[in-house]
């Protein structure tokens, strides 16, 4: 690059940087465009595809015809020579002023001018637009002539010869027709595709071009109209071209903020104003055309996405509707902005950066005639397709509903009418959009003032389109051959030239006006929806040194509290949303700000905020079920139309220059060859440049003096850097250095990049999900949600699908990882043989601490692909990846299973390129580490989300066979419960403990009831345990009782109800090494549930009274504990009610102190029978209706009696123990039992039954007790429908 030119300081102020001309260099000749020819040759190769007519060095392809080919273009010029605050980049400006390279066309073609717009983002994020005609010039070199002469002889007989090898491999029978078929191909070959030196006049396309800083495309497209039709007309234009390239270059100003300028092109000035500090930034792109070209509901669809930063590709053979959907779209996200890749215009050569692994934003420009079907795209799990020309839109799976979306389309429709404006295939709008419409003209008939639409704006065609009876009108006359013209009223009548450049200029003030209130109503949603955001920041370091050095441990926004005060219907889409980068930037840069300048779109969101408290308006929050409307449409217009109305600035005209005269001679339809010296510097001597050379002098001291603080300010700089990209695996790829080792470079900073995303979100995933054991490790607050934790696995889902996709080398399905997985499943059927993984070896030692254990279950890869593909419920193979993420994460096998999946490598090198992610040894083996932690902390994020698949399951009784019969003789049953739900009572198969058995997902198991009908000679039965499996997750619960089961022995019981613990199983190596999650609460042993002595005889520990009252306040505490979580965080209340440290469980331990319990005749003593001694006391005439009592009390007599008899009366087999199980439950979900409690306490039958020394006859100690009880109160308790079955209270 050459040094700067004069009078370039003045660019950061100047309204365009550079013009440049692109085209054919006449003395290279004809050159093939090597990116698009290397391209086409991978592109042949991924299909299998002969390369016998691809010559791969040339770029010739002899299939296609030389008018279609792509050659290649050059930078022709360009002034000046560069820029200090923009530097020239000439690739990248010559592959996007001609995305196609050079094309050909003759006089029978289409040769009209080309306009389009591109964007160049630098690596820091800043941007330089680019707007560009591409017109077509007479070719007048001899030898370009005569080369495409030759190339049309090569290829006419390449034609040639494969119609003949066709015809010759015919059948006889349809020789004639073949040779007819390809006569006439042949003839139209030669008739519309053909070149004759001799008869022809060709034509190549050229490029003129204004980069710009600011987006300032209606300006750039009318200068540049105005500049190409100065090369065509017939007079030669007022004064010398160069006078016109000057002039913008150097003597046209940026117009400051707030106001508007004017300045003059070749023939006409050029009206161009910029928004003020506190007004949306600029955008100058036609939010109309967006709306013509994609519709309603697909703009919304598409925000969506970029919004969730999801990956994006836009699809369209014209180059301008890339860049205009690209740019509005990003524009409607004020206050925050896309954080990725941004490319709205991708040459076709640059295919392969859609390999990238990161979210992106990319327009791909598509051929003519080239389908959907034909674009094959390396992955498609999280990919929004929009084909912008054919009005379709391809979403991802699991695509949730922007919030309000409903008020928010409402509104921008009602816009949409006013101006006139229709969505695209009006004849295919589905119902709803129909409605809607509808509905907005209703609202417009209703309103007086006819909606405050001007009656000259009103297209009554477009209202009438969609009805049935003009459409039948439209055919008829169709078939007639009846011309029905569009009509239109109250549109003005353009007679004269004058009326058509004022109808012209209010078309422009109207799109204008149309953009800035869409905008506004998206930006007033955004205000409505994050009003309250400043709330939830968490400021956690006191200078921007500290903070930039820990921002990637620190938390800066409380999300699990934003979230709890949202509505329901929006957490999908706001849980998503507040993890995406741009929304962390937004915490960031408001954090910042304490410190730093703020940024200028927070400082616009903010001030917004700002005004809406100075007049005391506070923002509904998002529970309000009525939607606010943006208030200041028409204000905003207004101050844009004022602007336009009135020019504040106007640059001075294009004058004569002092340069030599007659030697760009102008000849009509040639752009003539520019006086390089006098455009390769401006004046120095304006106004404008002087004040803003002063301006960036106090600028360059500012910089030199920082540039002398040393090593500190280097190292702050560089952590503010590393804040800043935090999260951004690469920000931008460039385009103008395409060298191999650049390219190498990109790919390895994308195995860079998606290393370090899994280490962050697998280090999130433990954080979040262990706890409390992570804040004393100082990893911040517990804030875990069932949300959060969904969403960050279906985080880790992308993130997999995305590494899968990298590097692939050819793409089968839409889910890369699935068509990986499915290859190695057909790869092991060849084996024929099941190869288990390195934990199925150690399954082995997968048995529980009985002698009988349940039967080992096969722990395979495929086995648990074989699981997934038989869940009919999922219909993708996205779906399916995702089960089999869910499933294998849930087994602790997620790591395992993707480590033997790449060991087969013959597969692995097959599928992916060289450079590939999983090709990568050392960064693979990182990756599997990080997801290898994730196996310290239970998922089940398998089981709480397929919840209506049918699971098989296996249950086994395990009984003591050393004091009881191995077998019994009665009719066994056993009903299985979760927190989905229950099995339903299933019969036991005869003389076996082992059974197996599907029904509808069942959840996390909570309870078993089992029991007999105590039939035959040895009905009595002692019961260890009962195993139940889930034989997908592999999840094992166990169900201890170590209770008998018969009448006449214990307490009687022919059923009982048992909680289960979830087993956690570690083979003998990692012992030691694996963190193990504490086991959940277990349903009470015989051990701690019997005060008299055991059935061996051997006599138990007792509690004593300050631990038993210690365990009362934990039970209760757990409780309101569990009721204070978020109801989708809540735990198994059975467990705390039932467990072994539950209610019950600490209300037994008081009954049981100071219990008489010896023998009467051999017989033991329970509880119940204490509570139905009382209740006989009770019942009698003398006590109910004693005087003294108050009517509390007497309520509470009668309701433990009434409860105690219709438990005793229920149908149910339940032993003594079990009933006072059952009365403690009842009690608590109904609030009596601290009356009962207080009841039993003073009733006589106590002094008979227990010992003075009894907590329950202490009366401190038991009103402690019913004090505390009465806090459980202010619950609602419902119980699980096992416990209270067949008790019709």
């Amino acid at each position: 690059m050459s040094g700067t030119a004069p009078g370039a300081s003045a660019a950061p102020c100047r309204f365009a940087h550079y013009f440049v001309i692109c085209g054919i260099e006449p003395d290279s000749g004809l050159e093939a465009d090597e990116l698009t020819a290397l391209y086409r040759w991978l592109e042949a190769d991924l299909h299998g595809r002969s390369h016998s007519t691809t010559n791969q060095a040339s770029g010739e392809n002899f299939d296609q015809s030389p008018l279609r080919r792509n050659f290649k273009s050059k930078v022709l010029a360009h002034y000046p020579q560069n820029v200090e605050w923009n530097p020239f980049d000439q690739d990248a400006v010559n592959m996007l002023c001609m995305p196609k390279g050079l094309s050909f066309r003759t006089q029978a073609d289409n040769r009209d001018p080309q306009f389009h717009s591109f964007i160049i983002t630098r690596e820091d994020g800043s941007r330089t637009y680019g707007f560009v005609l591409t017109f077509y010039e007479e070719v007048t070199c001899k030898q370009i002539c005569t080369a495409m002469q030759t190339l049309y002889q090569m290829h006419n007989a390449e034609q040639y010869s494969s119609v003949c090898a066709s015809s010759s491999c015919s059948m006889d029978s349809l020789a004639s027709s073949s040779d007819e078929g390809d006569a006439t191909s042949l003839s139209k070959l030669h008739r519309y595709d053909t070149y004759d030196i001799s008869k022809d006049t060709l034509y190549v396309s050229k490029s003129i071009c204004l980069i710009t800083p600011l987006p300032f495309t209606q300006a750039c497209k009318r200068y540049l109209t105005q500049f190409y039709t100065a090369i065509t007309s017939q007079q030669p234009p007022p004064l010398p071209l160069e006078s016109y390239i000057y002039n913008i270059l150097y003597e046209v100003p940026l117009p400051p903020p707030g106001r508007s300028l004017k300045f003059y092109g070749v023939y006409d000035s050029i009206i161009c104003q910029r928004p003020g500090p506190h007004e949306l930034p600029l955008l100058d792109f036609s939010l109309r055309e967006l709306f013509e070209q994609l519709g309603l509901d697909h703009i919304i669809q598409l925000f969506t996405c970029v919004l969730l930063e999801m990956q994006i590709l836009l699809y369209s053979q014209d180059c301008q509707r890339l860049m205009t959907v690209a740019d509005c779209i990003t524009a409607l996200l004020f206050p925050f902005q896309w954080q990725h890749v941004y490319v709205p215009i991708l040459p076709a050569s640059l295919i392969h950066f859609l390999d990238a692994p990161v979210p992106y934003l990319m327009g791909l420009q598509s051929k003519e005639g080239t389908d959907r079907s034909k674009l094959e795209l390396p992955q498609e799990a999280n990919l929004c397709f929009v084909d912008i020309d054919n009005h379709f839109i391809e979403l991802p799976e699991d695509f949730p509903q922007f919030p309000n979306q409903l008020g928010l389309v409402r509104e921008i429709a009602e816009v949409l009418l006013e101006f006139g404006i229709s969505s695209p295939g009006s004849q295919r709008d589905s119902e709803n959009s129909t409605k809607l419409k509808n509905l907005v003209l209703d609202e417009l008939v209703n309103d007086k003032k006819n909606g405050n639409i001007p009656s000259n704006t009103i297209n009554m065609f477009e209202l009438l389109k969609g009805n049935e009876t003009i459409a039948r009108l439209q055919a008829l006359a169709k078939r007639t051959g009846v011309v029905v013209e569009t009509m239109e009223i109250g549109s003005p009548t353009v007679n004269d030239e004058k009326d058509s450049k004022l109808w012209f200029r209010k078309e422009e003030m109207q799109d204008y006006k149309l953009n800035v209130q869409i905008r506004e109503i998206f930006a007033n949603h955004f205000t409505v929806m994050f009003a309250e955001y400043e709330s939830f920041i968490i400021h956690s370091a006191h200078d921007l040194e500290s903070w930039l050095t820990n921002r990637e441990q620190m938390q800066n926004f409380d999300k699990a509290s934003f979230l709890s005060d949202q509505p329901e219907p929006y957490l999908p889409f706001l849980s998503h949303f507040i993890e995406t980068q741009m929304f962390a930037t937004f915490i960031d840069n408001k954090i910042m700000s304490q410190w730093e300048e703020k940024d200028p779109l927070l400082k616009v969101f903010d001030s917004r905020l700002e005004k809406m408290r100075l007049y005391n308006v506070r923002a509904p929050s998002l529970w309000s079920p009525l939607y606010q409307k943006c208030s200041i449409l028409k204000e905003s217009a207004q101050a844009v139309e004022q602007r336009l109305a009135k020019i504040d600035h106007t640059a001075i005209h294009p004058h004569l220059l002092d340069m030599k005269i007659g030697q760009g001679k102008y000849e009509q339809g040639f752009l003539p060859k520019l006086q390089s010296d006098v455009l390769s510097s401006g004046p120095t001597n304006n106004k404008w440049a002087s004040r803003n050379s002063t301006t960036q002098r106090r600028k360059d001291r500012v910089r030199q003096h920082s540039e002398h603080l040393g090593l500190d300010s280097d190292l702050r700089e560089k952590y503010m850097q590393e804040a800043r990209s935090l999260g951004k695996n690469l920000r931008q790829p460039k385009l103008s250095d395409l060298s191999p080792a650049v390219i190498a470079q990109t790919n390895w900073k994308f195995v860079e990049g998606l290393l370090k995303e899994c280490r962050m979100k697998t280090k999130r995933m433990l954080v979040d999900k262990m706890g409390n054991e992570a804040v004393e490790l100082g990893h911040g607050e517990v804030n875990i949600t069932g949300l959060e934790e969904n969403t960050l696995i279906a985080s880790l889902c992308d993130l997999l699908e995305r590494i899968w996709s990298h590097g692939l080398q050819v793409k089968q399905g839409k889910s890369a990882l699935w068509s990986h997985l499915h290859q190695y499943q057909e790869w092991e059927k060849k084996q024929e043989q099941i190869i288990e993984s390195p934990v199925a070896a150690g399954a082995e030692r997968r048995r529980s601490d009985t002698a009988m254990s349940l039967p080992l279950l096969r722990v395979s890869l495929v086995q648990d692909m074989r699981h997934i593909q038989n869940m009919s419920e999922i219909k993708t193979d996205v779906g399916r990846a995702r089960a089999w993420i869910r499933l294998s994460l849930e087994k602790k096998l997620l790591s395992q299973h993707l480590k033997q999946l790449l060991c087969y490598q013959g597969l692995t090198k097959k599928l992916y390129k060289r450079y590939a992610f999983l090709r990568c040894e050392d960064e693979k083996e990182q990756f599997l580490f990080h997801l290898l932690s994730l196996n310290a902390v239970d998922y089940f994020c398998f089981t709480n989300v397929f919840t209506t698949i049918i699971i098989p399951y296996r249950s086994m009784i395990i009984p003591i066979k050393k004091l009881s019969n191995a077998i019994t003789t009665s009719n066994l049953w056993i009903c299985v419960s979760g927190e989905l739900g229950d099995s339903g009572v299933m019969q036991i198969p005869k003389n076996s403990l082992e059974m197996t058995f599907e029904c509808q997902n069942l959840g996390k198991l909570t309870t078993v009831q089992i029991g007999h009908d105590n039939s035959g000679l040895l009905a009595n039965w002692l019961v260890d345990c009962v195993m139940v499996r889930n034989e997908i997750t592999g999840h094992t619960y166990r169900f201890p009782c170590g209770r008998w089961l018969g009448k006449g022995v214990d307490d009687g019981s022919l059923e009982r109800i048992l909680i289960g613990e979830l087993l956690t199983f570690v083979s003998e190596d990692d012992l030691g090494k694996q963190s193990r999650t504490p086991p959940q609460q277990k349903s009470p042993t015989m051990t701690r549930r019997l005060s008299l002595p055991s059935l061996g005889g051997k006599s138990l520990t007792k509690p004593n009274a300050g631990q038993i009252q210690e365990g009362i306040g934990e039970a209760v505490n757990n409780i309101v504990k569990h009721f204070h979580k978020p109801e989708k965080e809540r735990g198994n209340l059975t467990v705390l009610l039932c467990g072994e440290y539950g209610l019950v469980s600490a209300l037994e331990q008081v009954f049981h102190h100071g219990f008489k319990s010896s023998r009467i005749f051999q017989k033991n003593i329970f509880i119940w029978d204490f509570i139905e001694s009382a209740v006989a006391y009770f019942e009698t005439t003398d006590q109910i209706g004693t005087e003294g009592d108050s009517l509390l009390r007497l309520s509470a007599y009668k309701t433990l009696c009434h409860y105690v008899n219709a438990i005793n009366t229920a149908p149910r087999n339940i032993g003594k123990d079990g009933k006072f199980q059952l009365l403690v439950c009842l009690g608590t979900r109904d609030r009596l039992l601290p009356q009962w409690i207080s009841a039993l306490a003073e009733c006589p039958t106590i002094t008979r039954m227990y010992e003075e020394t009894a907590l329950l006859r202490d009366h401190i100690v038991a009103n402690s007790l019913i004090r505390v009880l009465q806090i459980l109160e202010e619950f609602n308790i419902t119980l699980e429908s096992s416990l209270a079955k067949g008790i019709g209270i």
